[in-house]
């Protein structure tokens, strides 16, 4: 007869969860609805209701992958009938790890951002002095106090190649629409909130700090940030520090603009037929934060453009795969959720993939170019690889033709 061993809870870990702020799976009654709505389970096998369980029994398992897996898309708490906070709980948990250097896997990337984040302010080891470079020859300013608005650049719009576009169209609109705005160029940190679900809790709070010190030194008033992320940790995380600026994302501010009548479009440019376009929402603009219509809305307003809906769409977006600081650490190819979203974008026939965030630009990038390479993965092969744009860069185009137009 084997000997059956009986594990008892760990009450100190418990209470170390609960004070990194993972109280919440005290609420789970394992039913299960997590790991049904899950991405990750379109892709491989992976229980988050496990996570939980063990985290309410005191014995999670920080040295597997599991635990830097969760891409804090928001499904699972907007789906769980018990109010379980399954991202508190993961990221209490990611606290925990990070606490003991406990980075196994994937997560092995997370040291080196954030040693990164803490000499130059960005996660990519670039010089914070190169920070505003992007702007060269744009019409771009130092932020002053006194103008309509601080553009907050962000990290990948002020580095990474491809999303440098997105930061020269979106400055090229706000000079089209007459906005005065301004930069803060090498006074911009990282926002923090993809290092914060690194569970990097410190290391959040002095890029918190850091830039709210920016702001009140340059008086600034209202901000317009470009990544659904930035857009979150400034409405959310950044309230624990009592800011309490306004903050717009690009697709909202767009709506105002074309809605007061700063920017004006005319017909398609001739000869050009009309290409149906699909939005993907972000999962940090729309899911965690209610922005739905706005970037659609816009959309519907560019002449030579059809607007087809995506299978999963709004509240059911699903997510790039970037979230979590899933951005920073390797993904299986076989696993790219990506693949999933560009496959669905074919199913409705769309030429354009139009999103309004880095993240998701970088992750569709690279699975349009496995495509293009023949590397097939998840969403099989396409004779005719659609485009990637971020909302900017189609308005920018829309915008250029209207004033090239006879």
């Amino acid at each position: 007869m084997s000997a059956v061993e009986t594990v008892s809870p760990l009450p100190e870990i418990i209470q170390e969860i609960r004070r990194a702020g993972g109280e919440a799976f005290r609420f789970c009654y394992q039913c299960g609805t997590c790991d049904v709505v899950c991405p990750w389970n379109r892709v491989t096998n992976f229980s988050i209701r496990k996570i939980i369980r063990q985290a309410d029994l005191g014995l999670p398992d920080i040295e597997l992958d599991d635990i830097w897996r969760c891409t804090t898309c928001g499904t699972c708490p907007a789906r769980c009938p018990r109010g379980v906070k399954q991202i508190d709980v993961v990221v209490a948990l990611r606290r925990i790890a990070a606490g003991y250097d406990v980075f196994p896997g994937a997560a092995k990337t997370l040291p080196s951002v954030r040693a990164s984040l803490a000499n130059d302010g960005n996660p990519l080891n670039a010089p914070r002095a190169r920070r505003g470079a992007w702007a060269d020859g744009l019409p771009v300013k130092p932020f002053t106090e006194g103008m309509e608005i601080l553009y907050f650049v962000g990290c990948y719009a002020s580095y990474d190649p491809r999303t440098t576009k997105v930061a020269a169209a979106t400055a090229r609109i706000l000079d089209r629409a007459g906005v005065d705005f301004g930069i803060l160029g090498a006074r911009e940190s990282c926002c923090g909130e993809s290092i914060r679900k690194a569970g990097y809790e410190q290391e959040f709070k002095t890029l918190a700090r850091e830039n709210i010190k920016a702001f009140i030194d340059h008086g600034v008033k209202r901000i317009l940030v470009g990544s659904p992320h930035c857009f979150h940790a400034f409405r959310h995380d950044y309230s624990e520090f009592m800011m309490k600026l306004e903050v717009v994302h690009i697709a909202q501010y767009l709506e105002e603009l074309f809605a007061a009548g700063r920017l004006a479009l005319g017909p398609a440019g001739a000869g050009r037929g009309v290409r149906r376009v699909a939005y993907h929402d972000p999962c940090y603009l729309g899911r965690h934060n209610g922005v739905f219509d706005p970037p659609r809305n816009v959309l519907r307003r560019l002449p030579g453009l059809t607007l087809v809906e995506l299978r999963d769409a709004r509240e059911n977006s699903l997510c790039c795969g970037g979230g979590g600081a899933r951005i920073w650490m390797d993904t299986d190819k076989r696993e790219r959720f990506a693949d999933l979203r560009l496959a669905q974008a074919r199913e409705v026939g769309a030429d354009v993939l139009v999103t309004s965030c880095p993240y998701c630009i970088s992750n569709f990038e690279v699975s349009r170019l496995a495509l293009l390479d023949g590397a097939g993965g998840n969403g099989g092969p396409h004779q005719n690889v659609l485009e990637i744009r971020d909302l900017t860069e189609v308005v920018w185009e829309a915008l250029n033709e209207s004033a090239a137009a006879p």
